[in-house]
């Protein structure tokens, strides 16, 4: 690079000095604290903010919840997959490895240091809900959340958490600070953090929109990938049964208004006031209804109060009980509105203090790199347009900024993975799972938002083959060696005692009962058993595992 002259500096000293360059300069000043500095944020959604932050607050609860029960089953020290196991393939990485997985857990892999990660994050969970320093209670969940989905491999592969972790991020710049903030009319939401917590409810539905139309499945074209959803879906529900019967008008019906929503509908949300509010409540009522017919964990509870954004302090402002309104500033008129906004305008131009300037800046640049990256996978979606691709790459182990797309393709049929114990090879027992379907008389409950990891990833292995999905012969190991986390996951187990000498897994496949049969049997269920999923396996006196046979089931020949 050639050096610059003396007077090529003076030039260039006179120009940043000239009228017209300080005008623009100040103009860019002024878009960037508009957008991103809180002094300048968005003043109309102070009681969406705090339904949205409280609502966060109960998924988070949720997530972790769950995980409490489950963490040591899935990846403690004796579970399915180990994070020790994991942490220790990275470290060839050298300090890469915690790029690749970001979390508190190499600190500690152990069970105690994950119960305690899940244990804060529960409790910092419940402080959110309580409005108890709202923003340092999100970075907490944020954290231990993270600590978990970094490094638990196939049971953190969900969209739902990239979603969860997505939202954790953009609420850091929502969220008012204070211990006591209560509606926090002096610490407002960054304009672009609410824009782009829009924006991930909007590419939710849009993309998966897209996928469906992409991945060529011929059920959605023409409009029969509803017909067996309710029963072939991961956790079905017992409104999700009465709703399978009805005449295949309605599952046409509901096939394309789906598509109508996530192609047509939620383009509203760009739309002025009104559309906005009509948008909100039909998506309300469309995510009531899926959270009633499918246990989807909180992916469905996320969406809906994502949604709350769409709605101002006008409309909400009615349902907040007078005597919780202190604090709260009286919905303004258009000539209070016009007035409020030429002194922002005013404020704009004002300086202010270097750190305050800094956190300015580093806000900026966060939500810009963040939305940058998630509106680049969306534009490559529909268009093959070669964008950069180092700055999505260099957020991909956080999450915090995933691609979305839900039932590309509809299940065509429904198999279930249940695991057998033996003592003498002939004579099996099986282990009873808590919330998959397994007897046909149990009734199909709904329990999300709370997840069920393991039996989750198990109606995944069943659309495969057990040579694809470690967890299935992994497991029957851990029941062989009678480990009491894993044991955990299931809700009984027909060796009480002592471990059986052989495990196996088998494969059936369900039905919703008949209207007729369900009157007569009482069945939710009818099933049929098709073959062997997995080897059955025994463990040597040497402590090594043996298999006795080899499997039939080489998968759906759909998925094959």
């Amino acid at each position: 690079m050639q050096r610059l002259s003396c007077r090529s500096v003076g030039l260039l000293l006179c120009a940043a000095n000239h009228p017209t360059s300080r005008v623009r300069a100040m103009r860019l000043v002024g878009v960037v604290r508009y957008l991103f500095d809180r002094e300048q944020g968005v003043g109309d959604r102070l009681v969406a903010r705090w339904l949205f932050l409280r609502a966060l607050g109960g998924i988070y609860f949720a997530a972790f919840l769950a995980l409490v029960f489950q963490a040591c089953g899935l990846i403690g020290t004796a579970g399915i997959l180990p994070a020790r196991t994991y942490l220790a393939a990275l470290h060839g990485a050298g300090a890469l490895r915690f790029w690749y997985a970001p979390s508190l857990l190499w600190i500690s892999s152990g069970n105690g240091m994950l119960l305690t990660l899940m244990w804060v994050g529960l409790a910092a969970s419940v402080l959110l809900l309580c409005n108890v320093a709202p923003r340092w209670m999100l970075l907490v969940c944020f954290v231990c959340f993270l600590s978990f989905v970094g490094v638990s491999q196939d049971f953190g592969a969900y969209q739902s958490d990239g979603m969860l972790l997505e939202a954790g991020l953009l609420s850091l710049f929502v969220a008012p600070s204070g211990l006591l903030p209560g509606w926090g009319t002096r610490s407002l939401a960054s304009r672009a953090a609410v824009f782009l917590l829009l924006w991930e409810w909007f590419r939710i539905y849009f993309q998966s929109g897209v996928v469906k139309i992409q991945s060529g499945d011929p059920t959605w074209r023409n409009l029969t990938a509803m017909y067996e959803y309710y029963q072939n879906g991961p956790l079905p529900t017992w409104v999700g049964w009465y709703l399978q019967h009805l005449p295949n008008w309605f599952h046409v019906g509901t096939a394309g208004l789906t598509l109508f929503m996530e192609f047509v509908l939620v383009w509203m949300a760009f739309l002025p006031r009104p559309f906005r509010i009509a948008c909100f409540v039909i998506v309300t009522v469309w995510q009531a209804g899926v959270i009633a017919t499918a246990n989807y964990a909180f992916l469905n509870y996320l969406v809906l109060v994502l949604a709350v954004f769409l709605l101002d302090d006008a409309v909400l402002l009615r349902f907040v009980p007078r005597r919780f309104r202190a604090g709260l500033p009286p919905v303004q008129s258009n000539a209070g509105l016009r007035a409020e906004s030429e002194t922002q305008r005013e404020n704009e131009t004002r300086s202010f203090g270097w750190r305050h300037g800094v956190v300015v800046a580093v806000t900026a640049v966060v939500l810009t790199w963040q939305g940058y990256a998630t509106t680049a996978q969306l534009i490559r979606m529909l268009l093959p347009v070669p964008l950069p691709r180092a700055p999505i790459a260099v957020l991909e182990p956080f999450r915090v900024a995933d691609s979305y797309g839900l039932f590309a393709n509809m299940t065509p049929h429904r198999y279930e993975i249940e695991f057998q114990g033996s003592d003498d090879g002939k004579t099996w027992k099986p282990y009873e799972f808590r919330f998959k379907p397994q007897e046909v008389k149990d009734r199909p409950h709904i329990y999300a938002p709370y997840q069920p990891r393991f039996d989750w990833n198990l109606w995944f292995a069943s659309l495969s083959n057990w040579q694809q999905e470690p967890i299935v012969p992994i497991t029957e190991e851990r029941l062989l060696d009678g480990d009491r986390d894993v044991l955990s996951l299931f809700r009984s187990s027909p060796f009480p005692q002592r471990p059986p000498r052989f495990v196996r897994a088998m494969i059936w496949q369900y039905w919703f009962s008949t209207p007729v049969q369900k009157r007569l049997t009482d069945a939710w269920w009818t099933r049929t058993l098709r073959s062997e999923y997995a080897p059955t396996i025994t463990k040597m006196p040497d402590g090594r595992y043996a298999a006795v046979d080899e499997p039939t089931w080489m998968g759906p020949t759909e998925y094959r």
